[in-house]
C-alpha cells in the first residue's frame, strides 16, 4: 500500500487534470468517485486504475479493499481529487468506455440531441436502463458522459447499456435501414399522441434539448413524431421526465 500526504504530488497535479473534459479525453480515463459507483463499475468487469482512499474510507470499506492495491491518501489530498465539497472518501481511474455496436440495430435506443443538463442526461440513460433498452446514443452537443454529475446521477447504469456517440441523422438513417422505427417528440398538430403508439421490441426514440427541443432537422427524418398529452396548465415537462414516461410505454 502507497501513501500520498502531499496535494503538491506529481500523480495528483496530474489526475486533478481529469476534471477537464479535453484532458479526460486525451487520456481516456476519467475519475470516479464513490464506493457505490466504483464497485458497480468492478463488478461490470472494468479494469480499474489506481484507487485512492482516506482513512475513514480504508476503515468503511476494508473487506473490498483487502481483494486490492490501493493508495491511502489524507483529507487534503482527497479534496484535491474530488469534484465535491465533501469527498466520499474513495476515488478510482476508470478507463473510458468503447462502445460495441452491434451491426444489427435491434431492440429499444434512445438517441439525445444536444442535452445540455447533467443530471437529466445522467437520469435519461439510467431510465433507459431500468426501462430494458439496448442503448443510448449521445448526439452531437450533448454533455459530456464522464462529467461528475452525470456520472453520480448515472449510479453505474453506463455498465449496463450500450453507450455511443455521434451525428444523430446518421443514426437515423441506419435505423430506417433496418426498418426500425425512428420517433421524435415535438408538440404539433402533425404529432400523434403517445397512447396511440403500439408498444413494441425495436425503435428509437428522440428526445431533444431543453430548451429547444429535438431539431428540425431531426424531426424531418423520423417515422412518427410523438407527443404527451397533459391536463393540467404546464406548457412542458422536464426532458427526463418526459423521457422516462416515453420510454416505459413504447417499451412495455
Amino acid at each position: 500500500m502507497k501513501a500520498i500526504t502531499s496535494t503538491k504530488n506529481d500523480q495528483i497535479k496530474q489526475l486533478k487534470k481529469l476534471h477537464q473534459r479535453k484532458a479526460r479525453e486525451t487520456a481516456q480515463q476519467y475519475l470516479l468517485e464513490g464506493f457505490h459507483l466504483i464497485e458497480e463499475a468492478a463488478q461490470a468487469g472494468v479494469v480499474l486504475g489506481d484507487i485512492f482512499v482516506t482513512p475513514r474510507g480504508e476503515q468503511e470499506w476494508r473487506e473490498w479493499l483487502s481483494e486490492r492495491d490501493y493508495t491511502l491518501v489524507n483529507e487534503p489530498v482527497m479534496k484535491e481529487l474530488s469534484t465535491l465539497p465533501t469527498p466520499q472518501g474513495m476515488i478510482a481511474v476508470a478507463p473510458m468506455l468503447t462502445a460495441s455496436v452491434p451491426d444489427e440495430l435491434t431492440g429499444a435506443w434512445l438517441l439525445l440531441d444536444r442535452i445540455q443538463d447533467p443530471g437529466n442526461l445522467g437520469t435519461m440513460i439510467r431510465t433507459a436502463d431500468a426501462a430494458g433498452f439496448t442503448g443510448v446514443v449521445l448526439g452531437t452537443g450533448t454533455v459530456d458522459l464522464y462529467n461528475g454529475k452525470v456520472l453520480r446521477a448515472l449510479q453505474g447504469s453506463q455498465y449496463h447499456v450500450t453507450i455511443a456517440q455521434g451525428d444523430l441523422l446518421e443514426w437515423i438513417d441506419r435505423f430506417k435501414q433496418a426498418v426500425v422505427p425512428v420517433y421524435g417528440t415535438e408538440l404539433n398538430p402533425e404529432a400523434k399522441s403517445y397512447r396511440e403508439v403500439t408498444p413494441s421490441r425495436d425503435f428509437a426514440l428522440i428526445m431533444g434539448n431543453e430548451g429547444q427541443g429535438t431539431a428540425a432537422t431531426l424531426l424531418q427524418q423520423t417515422t412518427q413524431n410523438l407527443f404527451i398529452p397533459m391536463k393540467g396548465q404546464a406548457e412542458s415537462l422536464n426532458v427526463a421526465v418526459a423521457a422516462g414516461i416515453l420510454m416505459f410505454q413504447l417499451a412495455q
